[in-house]
């Protein structure tokens, strides 16, 4: 198979991994936090999501900063601003998650929602691999396909929970606070798969 190589402006490329290296960062932290959870320790404990969230919103402007400052793009300038916008959707989901959990009160969690979360993490490992590998897009195919199959199993996981909390919570407060935060946090995967479909795209484009 031939293929060509993207043009060069290394400085994206590197930029695009640092985003990356937040986004599993905050998703490691979260997965932390849920397995050992503790209400009164979750905002020391969040603080790394915080940081996270933060670098990587200074990070997202950096980026589009330099897109406006760049004649020759290594790929479309609408490619570069999505995928750089939906990386900082994902951090900020994973730090909404912990903000729903402080704001509910919520005393203990749930097996399920440890699961949703890990399979956040590994979604956001994936996406990191991926980027890792733009050099030579065609790599990436893999890995786009395996977000796919992670958010398809993220959404079963959060449709039969949900399905479980209506059956077996009598108290509808309740049933609306894990609701929100079942999705909330589901809500990540789907944006992990955005980035893959973003990817897949740059990758048709361009090779």
């Amino acid at each position: 198979m031939k293929w060509r190589f993207i043009p060069k402006e290394e400085k994206f490329f590197d930029m695009f991994q640092d985003q990356a290296n937040h986004v599993v960062k905050a998703a490691k932290a979260l997965v932390n936090i849920l397995e050992n959870y503790s209400l009164e320790t979750i905002d020391t404990k969040a603080a790394e999501i915080r940081t996270a969230e933060h670098e990587g919103d200074i990070l997202c402007h950096d980026i589009i900063r330099k897109l406006n400052q760049t004649f020759v793009t290594p790929f479309d300038r609408e490619d570069i601003y999505s995928l750089t916008t939906r990386l900082d959707d994902v951090l900020d989901l994973i730090e909404g998650t912990v903000n729903r959990l402080k704001m509910y009160k919520i005393q203990q969690v749930t097996p399920e929602l440890i699961t949703i979360a890990k399979i956040v993490l590994l979604s956001c490992e994936e996406i990191l691999h991926a980027i890792r590998k733009m050099h030579e897009l065609p790599r990436i195919a893999d890995h786009c396909i395996e977000i796919n199959r992670l958010e398809n199993e993220a959404d079963l996981v959060t449709r039969q929970i949900i399905a479980h909390l209506f059956d077996n919570t009598s108290n509808p407060i309740e049933i609306i606070k894990w609701k929100e935060i079942y999705e909330y946090v589901e809500l990540a995967t789907d944006k992990c798969e955005d980035i893959a479909n973003i990817l897949e795209g740059i990758m048709l484009k361009n090779v």
